[in-house]
């Protein structure tokens, strides 16, 4: 019994994350991009509170992204998923997406946080709608619990032409892992 129960806490871990990858699905499809919509315009509100010099950044931008995700380190496995929107700021363009996270690597914890991805140019922008790939090491400590707490950090061009910055919503997470993140279109939403 005792060697089963990691399998049991990953898949619980996996079940939790995809429950979370977006609106439910009982929802109508205008509730669903109202549930994005509020997230995009909140998660931006507060992006702009905390670093006032984002707006001129994502304003002069190709476009922007903005996610809700969900993590969950056990030990060595990590594990996430959530749901953004992707705005063309050229033509308004919006592109609701899906995204998941899986790596490896010592953590323990949960956290919930947003995400903010600003795309430099257009050929940036238009790669990432269109294979939505991202690859990367991330080491960080965060905490929050209730309203105390928290993270703000700017991650810089994790690809070339994407700056990035993420804020913590709730959960308590110590990490080092190596993980691989896809972004892909939603196609019950698009």
């Amino acid at each position: 019994m005792q060697n089963g129960l990691p399998k049991i806490i990953v898949s619980l871990a996996i079940i939790v994350i995809i429950a979370g990858c977006g609106p439910r699905g009982n929802m109508t499809i205008a509730e669903k991009w109202q549930v994005v919509m509020d997230m995009e315009k909140e998660t931006l509100e507060r992006l702009y509170r905390e670093a006032p010099e984002t707006k001129r950044k994502i304003a002069k931008a190709a476009g922007y992204g903005t996610f809700s995700n969900a993590n969950i380190n056990l030990i060595l496995v990590s594990a996430g998923g959530g749901y953004g929107v992707v705005v063309d700021n050229a033509t308004g363009k919006r592109t609701y997406m899906k995204m998941a996270l899986g790596g490896v690597g010592l953590g323990l914890g949960a956290k919930d946080y947003r995400v903010v991805m600003v795309f430099k140019d257009k050929a940036t922008l238009n790669k990432f709608l269109e294979s939505g790939w991202d690859f990367g090491a991330h080491a960080d400590a965060a905490a929050k619990a209730g309203k105390s707490g928290g993270e703000l950090s700017g991650e810089g061009d994790i690809i070339s032409g994407i700056e990035v910055f993420s804020m913590t919503e709730s959960g308590l997470a110590l990490q080092a892992t190596v993980a691989g993140t896809k972004y892909w279109k939603d196609d019950k939403l698009n």
